[in-house]
């Protein structure tokens, strides 16, 4: 049976390693677990990464990566600014089960200790703010908002309220339904853009 690349084997990794995340949460991963669900050593994980800090900091900027990818098909895709930015609005918000989610509010947590992990949440959620206050800036250049509006501020205060009631969805269970949160997301939206309510 011929070797795997080095590359091939790498996103093997860190494959694994998101799934265990979001299975396990970061307090109960090991990578002895994620060794033995590759059939591999130990040592050919710390081949790869050094610690488990790394591999943990890569993982989480390997899931980051795939999430940066479905919000530049949404900024390439049709439609005018406002409707991207609610189709925008819509990916960021947690839906379904919500599995990327709940690793990402693990990262947050993780990340007040790990500089590597803080990194990648902090350069996330910078590329999702500049991709909302550019949406916001395109939409108002058109026209299409109703007062005049701080574009990066905007992007700031709806990305806040989209993080806070996604935590309270995800910790509370049915406490909050996702349309609901999105009922609301939009509603303060709307208001925070200076358009009618509707």
């Amino acid at each position: 049976m011929p070797r795997k690349s080095l590359e091939v084997r790498r996103e093997e990794i860190l494959a694994e390693t998101a799934r265990q995340l979001q299975e396990r949460g970061l307090a109960g991963i090991r990578a002895l677990d994620v060794a033995r669900a590759l059939g591999v050593s130990t040592g050919l994980i710390f081949y790869h990464f050094d610690t488990m800090e790394r591999l943990l900091a890569a993982t989480f900027d390997h899931a980051a990566q795939r999430d940066l990818e479905q919000l530049q098909t949404v900024l390439d895709g049709p439609g005018d600014a406002l409707g991207r930015l609610w189709a925008v609005l819509d990916l960021y918000a947690p839906t379904g089960s919500a599995a990327g989610w709940m690793l990402w509010i693990d990262g947050w947590s993780a990340a007040l200790r790990d500089d590597q992990l803080r990194a990648v949440v902090r350069r996330l959620d910078r590329r999702w703010k500049r991709a909302i206050a550019a949406l916001v800036q395109e939409a108002a250049a058109a026209g299409a908002l109703g007062t005049e509006v701080d574009p990066a501020g905007a992007a700031t205060r709806i990305t806040a309220l989209l993080d806070g009631l996604a935590v309270q969805r995800l910790v509370r269970g049915d406490a909050l339904s996702a349309g609901r949160l999105r009922s609301w997301v939009r509603a303060y939206a709307r208001a925070e853009l200076g358009l009618a309510p509707g």
